[in-house]
């Protein structure tokens, strides 16, 4: 279609249009009775946009959500009316509480049955009014293109999110005048005051102790440079909540990781020791946090936002920074002093030195057996700075956010706020889709087993996979939490399963193997890094691995449990 002609098209049409003007070249889904009129139009547009097949609702909103957070692009997802529709709700849900921008196109019964509980109707606008950033029920197809065009501004301004267009079927049938238009804009930011950069500054310049916490808000804004700019000007040290990964390459002197429940112990001591926390895009949320009671009480607190709800929400600051967190951050680097701190150095390095320590003192304990550090050591010898790294949620999930090295950002893809377990394979997939770049999976074998009939789709589509199965028989986190708080009464996270996950692949069509040893481990994931299309590998780890340091629920980093005692397992 040429730019500006006017043609009188159906709203189906519209969609398929609108979403090609709005530069989507990917879409994920799955047909059903209600958007067969919008598959159909997908049909005819084939060579102009893509179309992924899922193997279920779900699996196609993580596709759209994983493909979203590699790219920066809105991903987006189709589905039917009824259970089409209430099956994107998980994914929808996973990238409301990560801020990832995504639309859900979802079509419905006819205006004239709505309301009258009609085959597969479902009021979705209703159910998903908590879970989205704006939602849409579309009655009048010359409103169509519009909405679309608004939903994709709404989507990825300021705090992204996603949102959902539900659209009658008579609407997508109906036909009216259609214009295309240029991809949208994001709305303007507004920019802090100078006076509160100014009050920030003399914070930052008044500071002997500086720490600079980076969250999901600065991950893939290209703040790289000026973070660790501002870290060697004013002579701190960097951490990070889990949506920050990525965010600074892991090689950086003074990047100390993933900080809070599960964090490293130099990032969590930096932040608890630290008389300044620079807070960019985080939310303060309780798992980085600990007993916010107890949280930072010796240090003056600068938060960084786009949304005005963050600030205060769960911890009070001194200075809230409201607007664009790249336009505050520069100015910020720009106006403060350059300063030298080598006695906050001297602590923080004595930090890092009791990591090192500790972990040394945990693979010493573990001898030749299978441990979760030396898979990741392999890991990370073996894959290269574009290889995508997703997870699933469990044990493995924090093991990978302690140690695998990400030396680019938009390299990691992983459910964050909601700890959407089954999320892994469907962002994985869409993640591969998105750039052709190899993705590894890392995932439990309770977390595989919630959506693995994405297989189905990696080896259709031939992505480049590695699903490497962290297998221990049970749900690792959950138990671990039974372990240490609970008394050992394994409640229900015994799995006991029979699944042969190397049949499994097998029975899709996909290669795998099964591993025991570091060594087997290692020439499987050489074999599967070089192998064209997905390869899975179960590979067995003791049941009774922890994911340590630790705060206890209601803890905070005085309460960080850094080793396991003898008899915790039994």
């Amino acid at each position: 279609m040429n730019s500006n002609e006017s043609m009188r098209i159906s709203g189906s049409r519209i969609v398929i249009e609108t979403l090609i003007e709005q530069g989507v070249t990917d879409v994920f889904g799955y047909p059903g009775g209600q958007v067969l009129n919008i598959y159909d139009e997908l049909y005819k547009a084939s060579d102009r946009i893509n179309h992924v097949l899922a193997a279920h609702e779900q699996g196609a909103a993580h596709a759209a959500d994983g493909y979203s957070r590699v790219t920066g692009k809105v991903g987006v997802v189709i589905a039917t009316s009824g259970p089409g529709a209430t099956n994107l709700v998980t994914g929808i849900a996973t990238a409301m509480l990560d801020s990832i921008p995504m639309i859900a196109i979802t079509g419905n019964v006819p205006t004239s049955l709505i309301g009258k509980d009609s085959f597969q109707e479902i009021n979705i606008t209703g159910v998903t009014l908590p879970i989205t950033k704006h939602n849409y029920f579309v009655t009048d197809v010359s409103e169509l293109a519009d909405t679309i065009r608004e939903a994709f501004q709404i989507a990825k301004s300021g705090r992204p999110g996603p949102v959902l267009i539900d659209i009658p079927k008579d609407v997508q049938i109906a036909e009216c005048d259609f214009i295309p238009q240029g991809v949208v804009p994001c709305l303007p930011q507004k920019e802090a005051s100078d006076a509160d950069i100014d009050r920030a500054v003399e914070l930052i310049n008044a500071a002997e102790r500086p720490y600079i916490y980076i969250g999901g808000g600065a991950a893939g804004r290209g703040m790289t440079k000026d973070i660790m700019a501002l870290a060697e000007k004013i002579d701190g040290y960097i951490g990070c909540t889990f949506m920050g990964l990525s965010a600074l390459q892991n090689s950086y002197e003074r990047f100390l990781g993933m900080q809070g429940m599960h964090g490293r112990y130099a990032s969590s001591m930096a932040n608890k020791e630290a008389d300044l926390i620079i807070g960019v895009g985080v939310r303060f949320s309780d798992r980085a946090t600990g007993n916010v009671a107890k949280y930072a009480k010796g240090a003056k607190i600068i938060q960084l936002d786009t949304d005005l709800s963050e600030i205060n929400k769960n911890v009070k600051v001194d200075i809230g920074l409201i607007g664009s967190i790249v336009s505050s951050f520069e100015r910020i680097l720009a106006r403060c002093e350059a300063k030298k701190h080598p006695a906050w150095c001297e602590t923080v390095e004595g930090f890092k030195d009791r990591e090192r320590r500790i972990a040394d003192k945990a693979e010493q304990k573990a001898g030749d057996a299978m441990t979760p550090k030396k898979i990741f050591d392999i890991i990370n010898r073996i894959k290269d700075e574009n290889t995508i790294i997703a997870t699933d949620v469990g044990q493995h999930q924090m093991w990978t956010a302690q140690y695998v090295d990400f030396e680019k950002p938009r390299r990691f893809a992983s459910s964050g706020g909601l700890g959407t377990m089954g999320y892994g394979l469907g962002a994985a997939i869409g993640a591969a889709i998105a750039t052709g770049d190899r993705t590894v999976l890392i995932t439990g074998d309770g977390s595989f087993g919630m959506n693995l009939n994405e297989l189905a789709t990696a080896v259709t589509y031939n992505t480049p996979v590695v699903i490497v199965i962290m297998n221990n028989g049970v749900l690792g986190m959950v138990r671990q939490w039974q372990t240490l708080f609970y008394g050992g009464r394994y409640s229900n996270t015994v799995l006991g399963r029979k699944t042969d996950f190397v049949k499994l692949a097998d029975a899709f069509g996909a290669e795998g193997c099964r591993v025991f040893t570091p060594a087997q481990f290692e020439e499987a994931f050489t074999k599967a890094m070089n192998h064209p299309g997905p390869y899975v590998i179960d590979t067995f780890i003791d049941r009774d691995e922890f994911v340590l340091p630790m705060l206890p629920p209601g803890g905070s980093i005085d309460d960080m449990i850094t080793e396991k005692k003898e008899g915790a397992d039994k």
